[in-house]
Formats: structure tokens, sequence, C-alpha cells
């Protein structure tokens, strides 16, 4: 007998719905245990990744665990991520021999996965963190994988990453031939580059400007060479050179930060430096800015300048690869051009060096055979050097297309800022111009991206070229390590990539504070401040209460910043007095100086990488007056108490060619906020926010 269920539809109903609900909240409970990870953010992004669960803790009491490996090169990788996470935490941790703890920080080498290559690594957050890899270029670049995550939280998601580049060459070309960029500025791009795994710094050390910018006459044209030579004196440029010292210790540096500098010197074209100190070789037929290759002296002289920087037990060019130029020649001499070209290679081969060239056999066609066996040559444009054609000669090439990757600064042609989202889409190292290789085709060793200073005199600075620079070193990172190979839209990468700085200990784009709500600095001098160091300089009655008084040029204050850079304005209040003379300065860093008067015509004014401005404005004495100052990429601003006075933006340079041809005139600051005063006179409630206030709030001010 079967006993009848008592429950009537409600019931059931009810039951059911509870039924359901259980089921729903377990699934819910099972998924949340069962979820992982994500992918942190890092540039480039790690090629693999699998998440775990929870955070890596990184705390004052972490240490350095040195694992199995080479002593010598994890003590040096060691002590750079040391000072990195002291610079960016605050944090002194300790290196140890011992096993590792809870927070701890776990260096290793010799790892047994050869699928991460030679600048690959391994990467687990755990309790503690490990990296390990092959070489010591792997498990720097794993260091700074941990410092881009260390950058806003001392917590990492734990999970593991194997990480490993495309490509082999990952280079950036820097012009300084034709605008000098300072030892300090290279020794941080060393560490810039680095940050994001770039690993290879060609300096191009030589070159000229055009001559129809300068009335068309060789010898106004401007030309430099920036390294110390002592075979011909009066090569080495005299506003602005290297030492070999100096260039030997850059080399030095960059090997610890898992980098190589190429050092690039030019020729026989781009060459006005060299027919300068020996006019007897310019050629009659095509311009002083080219080698007569008639002439042996030409070629003798080349031998004899990289023979100073190659020979010896301790040359001037450490590393393994050596460019000589061999760009844009005049093609009717293209049997002597390519003669040239196979002997300054085997020159150059006979000290033990691999040789780097700029493409240019398919211009320069003919007959006269160049040498292919450790060359690599810089694939720039495709009717110079068909790369193609270059692949059946046996050339590897780097891939560095000028209609994709050229920067030059505020020109007119090519790009002043890339084209960032067309790279990041539609770029790799296997598109060189409009030839796409297939992925692992051996011709092609990896990519370069270039700045080229053209237009000297226009006054684009350091600064300027760093704004053009950074963000495309952001994506070209992407897409040199990683290829074809995205995990994310451009729009999501641009967005986070902001995020994203240029690692420990430099600050190349003056950034100072995240607020950009208030003033960053705020100085109402009303009070000794411990952070302002005062040099016979003192505190007096000023605009609002006290301002800080100065007695001439020896009298200033220090303060804890270096200086500001885009987008910023700076205020304060200016009382000078009895200030004869030009050149008086009233806030300086080692970049730049704001000038009360500006030369010997008394204007207010700066100067910066050897330009000087003016604002067409005298600044009364004995009379206090409100300036503020902002600046962007595109100009600088003066106002005078709260009214726009002048602004130096949206200028051109005429020049007296047959064109006729305008350039745009450069006239940024970075405002230099390292040293006040240096003047007769008071200056009294500064303040600087890291944005442009508009008219109206600078009227409020």
């Amino acid at each position: 007998m079967i006993k009848k269920n008592n429950l009537n539809l409600p019931h059931l109903l009810v039951l059911a719905a509870i039924g359901t609900l259980i089921c729903l909240s377990s699934y819910t409970m099972a998924q949340t245990a069962s979820q992982t990870n994500p992918q942190p953010f890092v540039i480039p992004a790690l090629r693999e990744w699998h998440g775990g669960k929870g955070e890596y803790l990184l705390k004052s009491s972490s240490r350095i665990v040195l694992s199995k490996g080479k002593k010598e090169a994890l003590e040096k990788a060691a002590s750079i991520l040391k000072d990195d996470i002291h610079a960016q935490t605050g944090y002194n941790l300790k290196i140890v021999s011992k096993s590792p703890k809870k927070g701890d920080i776990v260096l290793s080498l010799g790892d047994t996965d050869t699928s991460i290559g030679e600048e690959g690594y391994n990467f687990k957050a755990s309790e503690y963190l490990s990296i390990s890899a092959n070489n010591y270029k792997g498990l720097f670049y794993g260091t700074r994988t941990l410092l881009q995550l260390l950058e806003h939280k001392k917590s990492i998601p734990q999970g593991s990453a194997k990480d490993f580049p495309e490509f082999k060459v990952r280079s950036f070309v820097l012009d300084v031939g034709r605008k000098f960029f300072s030892i300090s500025f290279l020794q941080d791009y060393v560490k810039l580059m680095s940050y994001y795994k770039f690993n290879d710094f060609q300096i191009h050390l030589n070159d000229n400007g055009f001559k129809k910018y300068f009335d068309e006459n060789w010898d106004k044209t401007y030309s430099a060479f920036r390294l110390e030579n002592e075979t011909y004196p009066g090569l080495t440029a005299k506003d602005g050179s290297y030492t070999k010292k100096e260039f030997i210790a850059l080399q030095a540096l960059a090997k610890d930060y898992a980098l190589t500098i190429i050092p690039e010197i030019d020729a026989p074209a781009h060459a006005l430096a060299f027919t300068k100190v020996k006019p007897e070789l310019g050629s009659k037929a095509y311009g002083m800015d080219h080698l007569d290759l008639k002439h042996p002296g030409s070629l003798e002289m080349m031998k004899n300048v990289f023979k100073e920087y190659l020979s010896g037990d301790q040359p001037v060019f450490t590393g393994t690869e050596v460019h000589i130029g061999t760009d844009e020649y005049d093609k009717k001499e293209a049997e002597l051009f390519r003669a040239f070209t196979d002997q300054m290679i085997e020159h150059v081969q006979s000290y033990g060096k691999t040789v780097r060239i700029w493409g240019a056999l398919t211009h320069a066609a003919g007959k006269t055979p160049v040498r292919v066996k450790n060359v690599n040559i810089n694939a720039w444009y495709n009717g110079y050097a068909d790369p193609i054609e270059m692949k059946k000669l046996g050339y590897k090439q780097i891939s560095t297309p000028d209609g994709w990757l050229y920067i030059v600064p505020a020109a007119g042609y090519y790009y002043d800022y890339l084209n960032y989202k067309n790279i990041y889409d539609k770029w790799s190292p296997l598109q060189v111009g409009n030839v796409r290789f297939a992925a692992g085709d051996s011709t092609i060793i990896g990519g370069a991206f270039a700045a080229w200073n053209d237009i000297v005199g226009n006054g684009i600075s350091e600064k300027d070229v760093n704004d053009r620079v950074f963000p495309a070193m952001q994506v070209l990172s992407q897409k040199m390590w990683g290829g074809d190979k995205t995990i994310m839209t451009y729009e999501t990468f641009d967005a986070e990539r902001k995020n994203i700085g240029e690692g420990p200990s430099i600050n190349i784009r003056g950034k100072i504070g995240r607020t950009s709500q208030s003033p960053v600095v705020a100085y109402t001098f009303d009070k000794r401040n411990k952070n302002i160091q005062v040099s016979q300089a003192s505190y007096a009655n000023g605009k609002k209460g006290k301002a800080l008084s100065f007695t001439g040029s020896n009298s200033f204050a220090k303060l804890p910043y270096k200086e500001i850079g885009y987008d910023y304005t700076v205020s304060f209040w200016i009382n000078p007095s009895d200030n004869p003379g030009g050149n008086i300065t009233l806030f300086k860093s080692s970049h730049s100086e704001v000038k009360l008067k500006q030369g010997n015509n008394g204007k207010l004014g700066f100067s910066r990488d050897g330009y000087h401005y003016d604002f067409d404005y005298t600044v009364p004495e004995k009379t206090w007056t409100h300036i503020t100052i902002s600046g962007t990429a595109k100009g600088t601003n003066l106002y005078i108490n709260g009214r726009l006075q002048k602004s130096l933006k949206d200028n051109w340079i005429q020049y007296t060619d047959k064109d006729k041809t305008k350039m745009r005139k450069v006239e940024t600051l970075f405002f230099p906020l390292e040293q006040i005063g240096g003047f007769n006179g008071m200056i009294d409630d500064l303040q600087v926010w890291n944005r442009l206030l508009s008219d109206e709030e600078i009227l409020t001010l």
C-alpha cells in the first residue's frame, strides 16, 4: 500500500524554490572557490600566466635571497634590485643566502627550463616570490617585472608566469649628432629602456644639418661629432661631447642593466664633421657632407677614427657590435660606395666585432661584393634596401621602417608623435615597410625605432624628445617583446600604460605628486621650513606675511624638488630691487633657468638646452608683481597679475632657402625648482600645480 503525500501544490513550489536557491548558492560558492587571479598588467605583457589565489606581500622585513647560480651575477642583480626597491618603497631589504621565508624575494640562475631562452625567466608569486632564469639578462628582466608590479602597491597577485621575448633585438636609435644629449640623460635612458625590456641602445654619434637652412653654405652648416678624439684634433664638438671615460662607463652601466650600447659613426655621407677637419676629403660633386670616395684619404681617415676606439687592451667600444653608418650616399657612386662599405666592414671585424650598417645596397646596386657574415642591417626604407633581396643575400635584418617608426620632432614630416594605435594593432618587427615576413623567419632578428633631430636650431629639448619617445617606448616594448600577440585592445592598453612610470630613481618627465586638484607644492615662507635649505638668504616681511629675501647671485634657497614637467602651472609674488646687468636668475635646475633678466635685454625669460627665450616683459622693481607661468609640450605662457601677458607657442622660424621654408619654433620649458634666488629682492607665496590652471583660476590667484 502506497502512502499518499499530504503536500499540496503551494508547498511543492516553495520547496522547489528553496532547492533552486541551494543549488545556485552551491554553484556560486564553487565558482568563487575555483576563481584564480587574473593576469596582472605589466609592459610588455607576460607571455604566459597561471593565476593562483591570494596575494604576495612585500614587507619591510622581506629579504632578497640568493639561491643557486653564479654568485657575482646574482649579487649584481640583487644589489640593483635592493636600491630600486628602496627608491620605490623606502624599504631597505637585506641580501642573504638562506632559506626563503614568507615575504622574501628569491633570485636564482641556471633554470632548467630551456624554453625561456637566454632572456626569459620564470616568475612565481606565492608566500614568497621567486625569479629564476638561465642567464643574467633574463633574471634582470624578471626584476623589472617585479618593480612594475610594485609601482602602486606592495602586494602582488599570487600565480606563476613564464616570460620570454619573441625577438632578439629590441632597439631604440637616438640621434645625438644634431642635438646633444647630456651623459646623465643617456644614463637615465639606459635605466628607462631596461625597465621596458629593451636590450639595444644605438647612439648615432655624428651628423649635420641641412645646408639649405644655413644660407646654402657648408661652412655655416651645423655638424657635430660627439666623442672625444685624439687622432684628429678639432673633430670633437665644442658644444657638447662625451669623454672616452664617460662612454666606457655608460657601456658598463648598460651591461649591468641587461642592455647593449651600439655606438654608431656614420660615413661616408652625413660626414660634414669629418670634412670640416679635413676639407680636402669633401666631395666636390655631391657636397661637403659626402666624403670623396675617390680620395684615398677618406677611407684612411675613417679607419683611423674607428681604430682609436677599437684597438688596445681597453678599447672605448667595449661591446660585441659596432655600427659603421653607410647611409644615403649618392647612388651615382654605387661601386665606390660598396667598396668603401666592404672595406670598413673588414676593418671593424678585424677587431672581433659584429658590424651593423644602414640598409643601402638596393639603392647602391652594383657588382662590387659587400660582406654578409656577421653583418646586421637596419632595414629602414625598402627603396634603399629591399628586405626580400637582403634576405636572399643572407643578411640579418632589424626592422626599422621609417614610415612606421621615425620620430623627427617638430619637422612637419615623418612623425612628431608616432601613431601608437596603428603600431599596436598592425606592426611587429616582421613588418618591414610594406613587406610582411612569416612568423619565425630567421632573417628578422628584431626591431628598432628612432628619434632624428633633423631640424638643428628649432629649440627642441631633451625633455621634448622624451615626451615623444616615452609613450612610443611603452607601445613598442609590447610589440618587440610579444610580437603580434596582444591580450587586450589598444584602448585598454593605452589606459593602463599611463599607470606605469619610468622606473625607480629616475624622473625624466618631471612628475611631482599624483593629485591634479590642489597645489603639489605650496610655500608661504611665513616660517622656516626644514625642507628648504637657505644660503645667504633670509626671511623678511613680504606680500603676505613673510617672504624669502635674497641679496644677489650667491643668495639662494634649495628646494626638495628638481623640476616639474608638462602640464604644469607655477605662481609666485616677486619684488626685485637694484639688479643691474644681465643674466640674473630666479629659478634654477641642472636643466634650465628662469631669469629675471635674460641676457642683456632686461626681459623676463628662460634658458635650457643652449636656447634662450624671453617674454618681452620687464618685471618692475620695488613693487610686488604676481607672476604665473604655465607650460605644455606645445609652449609656455606668462601671466602678469592674473592676465595673459605672452604666449610662447605657435611661432615659426623663417629660412632663406629657395622654398622659403618655415619650421615650428619649440619654446617649451620644464620649470626648474631645485634652486630659487640669485637676485636682489623677495619671492613670496610659491605654488605649483601639476596641471594647467584655466585663465579664470589664474585670475583668482
